[in-house]
């Protein structure tokens, strides 16, 4: 006796599946370099001319915890860090911009500029408030 055939077997693909191939990595020559330095950390983010993320890295990710993640010394070691993946994209120069009050402003554009990045803009974007928030109401005499 013949066993009856399952109706619901899977469809097997008509197409043929071709293996997937590692995708190449883009070649971006210049780009764009935000620098974050906050009270606690200092986060720096590389895009390229259309925003688009190519790499970041923070003073966490390189090894730095508590205290010592807002040092300049961290934001260096970071920027350095940043470096190393931006010499595999192939970017040799880029913009930088700083938002921010933190102690790792001077010392992330410093290790980016001694490392060979050549900056063609600098800027700083920090949000300054034009008149703050509302005061609370005066106390009565």
């Amino acid at each position: 006796m013949e066993k009856p055939k399952n109706t619901k077997q899977k469809e097997t693909g008509s197409k043929s599946e071709a293996p997937k191939q590692k995708s190449k990595k883009k070649l971006v020559p210049e780009g764009i370099i935000h620098v974050h330095a906050s009270f606690n950390n200092t986060i720096v983010t590389v895009t390229d001319p259309e925003g688009n993320c190519v790499a970041s890295c923070s003073s966490g990710v390189v090894g730095f915890s508590g205290t010592k993640g807002s040092t300049a010394f961290a934001a260096a070691k970071s920027a350095e860090n940043i470096v190393e993946k931006l010499q595999k994209v192939g970017m040799k120069e880029a913009k930088v911009y700083i938002k921010g009050p933190g102690q790792g402003r001077n010392s992330a554009v410093k290790s980016l500029a001694a490392a060979g990045i050549n900056i063609t803009v600098l800027s700083d974007i920090t949000p300054i408030p034009h008149n703050g928030c509302r005061q609370r109401k005066a106390p009565r005499k």
